[in-house]
C-alpha cells in the first residue's frame, strides 16, 4: 500500500469517527431535550424555586379579667431589588436615589443621606437582587417608609420587597413571665402556656413561592404569599393581674430579706381550685432575683413542716389520737438521730395545740408510735391520697412526686418513719402540696 493511501484511509477513519461522536452528541441532544425535557426542567425548578413555611401569628393570652399578657406584633425586614420594575431604568434609579437617601438618614438617623446613597448606588452597580435596607421596621414605620423615593413608585415599581415576621411582647414585661413561657426556633417544646397550648394558640403556617437568585440568596417571587398564614386562637389564662403584681413583688422582697437561692409563691382559689398568681425567683446576683425556673410544678423537694397536716389526717383518720391527745414537745430521740423543734419546748400540749405551733418533736413521736410496728399503714393513706402521682398539669414540666414506702431500698425502719412525717425524706412540689391544703379546704 502508497504512503498516499495508508494516510487517506487515516483521515478517512478520523473523520468517520468525528462523524459518529458528533451524532451520538446530537442524539443525545434530541433525547435531553424532547424524552427528558420535563425531568429535568422540574430538577432545574427544584433547585432554583422552592415553598417556604411562613410563621402565623400567634394567638393573644389574656388574664382573667381580659389584660392582654401576651401578643405578637408584626415586625418586617426590607430590602430592595435595584433593577426591579420601573427602576430598572437608569433615568428613574438616579434621578430619585439621592432623595431616598435622605429620607432614610432623617427617618433613622443611623447613616448620613451620603452613606445610605453610596450604599444604594453601589447595590446599582452590582445588580443587587435583594440588598437589605433595614431589619425590624415596625408597621407604623413601614406604612411611612412606602411613601420615600422610589418606594413609593408602586407595588411593582419601586423595587422594595417587604418581609413579615411576627414579634411576641409581653405588655406587662416580668410578670408572670414564666408562666406565660415562650416558645421559639431553638426550642423543640414551648415553656409555660405558650407550650401547653401550642395547638390553639400557634394557627397554621401559610405559604411563600422563593426564588435563589446570585449569592444562593433567596428572594420571594411574588409579593404576597402563596397561601396566607392563619392566625392562631385566643387562650384566656386564670391569672389574675393585680394578685400577680402583689404576689411577685412580696415573694421578691422577703427572698432579698432573707438572702434565699430561690423562692415560689402560687395563689388558688379555694372553690374552683385555679390559679391566680404564680411566681419563681431564682438568684442572680447580690440583692437581684429573676423568673429562670418554675418552682412551683417542677421544683421536687421535701415539702418540710407543711406535710405534717397529712400526718395528722392519718392519724385522725386511724383514730390513733385525737385534738385533745397529750403530747410532749421540744424535742424526740431515734437511733441515730435527735428531732428538734426550731422555736424551742413548749412543754406537754393537746395534738391541736402541738399542730398550731408545727412542733416537729410531737408529731415525729405521733406517727413513730402510732405505725411503727405497720409501717405501710402510713403510707397507705398517702397513696391512697395520690400523693404520689402527678396533677396531671397541662403546662409542661411537671415533676413526678416521690412517696417513699417500706418496699423502697432506701427505706430504714428506724428512721424514715419519723422523718417522713416532719416532711422529710419525700419529693413534692408547692403546687402539689397546695392542691392537697385546697382539697382539706373544700371539705375532701
Amino acid at each position: 500500500m502508497s504512503i498516499r493511501t495508508n494516510i487517506l484511509l487515516r483521515v478517512y477513519l478520523a473523520f468517520g469517527l468525528i462523524v459518529l461522536f458528533a451524532a451520538a452528541v446530537m442524539v443525545q441532544l434530541c433525547r435531553v431535550q424532547f424524552l427528558q425535557g420535563k425531568k429535568w426542567a422540574a430538577m432545574q425548578d427544584s433547585l432554583s424555586i422552592r415553598y417556604v413555611n411562613v410563621e402565623a401569628a400567634r394567638g393573644n393570652i389574656f388574664a382573667e379579667d381580659g389584660s392582654m399578657l401576651a401578643t405578637s406584633v408584626p415586625e418586617y425586614e426590607l430590602r430592595m431589588d435595584m433593577v426591579d420594575g420601573a427602576i430598572a431604568e437608569d433615568k428613574v434609579f438616579y434621578a430619585k436615589v439621592d432623595s431616598l437617601g435622605m429620607k432614610l438618614a432623617a427617618y433613622f438617623g443611623d447613616k448620613s443621606a451620603r452613606d445610605y446613597s453610596r450604599y444604594l448606588r453601589n447595590g446599582r452597580r452590582d445588580n443587587s437582587r435583594y440588598l437589605l435596607i433595614k431589619r425590624k421596621v415596625s408597621f407604623q414605620d413601614l406604612k411611612q417608609i412606602k411613601k420615600f423615593p422610589i418606594f413609593n413608585l408602586g407595588k411593582y415599581g419601586g423595587g422594595l420587597i417587604v418581609l413579615q415576621k411576627n414579634k411576641r411582647i409581653l405588655p406587662y414585661r416580668s410578670l408572670a413571665a414564666r408562666t406565660i413561657g415562650y416558645k421559639n426556633e431553638n426550642v423543640q417544646n414551648g415553656v409555660g402556656l405558650e407550650g401547653a397550648y401550642a395547638s390553639f394558640i400557634n394557627g397554621e403556617s401559610g405559604k411563600r413561592l422563593m426564588q435563589r437568585i446570585v449569592g444562593n440568596v433567596w428572594k420571594p417571587v411574588n409579593d404576597d404569599y402563596e397561601i396566607a398564614p392563619k392566625e392562631g386562637a385566643d387562650i384566656i389564662s386564670t391569672l389574675d393581674v393585680n394578685f400577680q403584681d402583689v404576689a411577685q413583688n412580696a415573694l421578691e422582697k422577703q427572698l432579698i430579706k432573707s438572702d434565699a437561692d430561690h423562692g415560689a409563691v402560687v395563689l388558688m382559689e379555694v372553690a374552683t381550685g385555679e390559679i391566680r398568681a404564680v411566681a419563681n425567683f431564682t438568684k442572680v446576683a447580690p440583692g437581684e432575683y429573676k423568673e429562670k425556673f418554675n418552682y412551683a410544678i417542677a421544683g421536687n423537694q421535701d415539702p418540710g413542716s407543711t406535710f405534717k397536716l397529712a400526718s395528722y389526717m392519718a392519724l385522725l383518720e386511724d383514730h390513733k389520737v385525737d385534738t385533745n391527745t397529750m403530747v410532749n414537745t421540744g424535742y424526740y430521740k431515734i437511733p441515730g438521730h435527735t428531732i428538734k423543734d426550731s422555736h424551742g419546748s413548749i412543754g406537754v400540749v393537746t395534738v391541736k395545740r402541738a399542730f398550731e405551733e408545727s412542733s416537729n418533736a410531737a408529731v415525729a413521736f405521733l406517727i413513730n408510735n402510732a405505725y411503727h410496728n405497720n409501717q405501710s399503714q402510713f403510707t397507705d393513706h398517702l397513696y391512697d391520697w395520690k400523693l404520689n402521682e402527678k396533677l396531671g398539669l397541662e403546662i409542661p414540666g411537671e415533676a413526678q412526686p416521690v412517696i417513699k414506702n417500706p418496699n423502697n431500698r432506701s427505706w430504714n425502719k428506724n428512721m424514715t418513719l419519723p422523718q417522713m412525717a416532719y416532711g422529710y425524706e419525700m419529693q413534692l412540689t408547692p403546687l402539689k402540696m397546695l392542691s392537697f391544703y385546697n382539697a382539706v379546704a373544700n371539705n375532701g
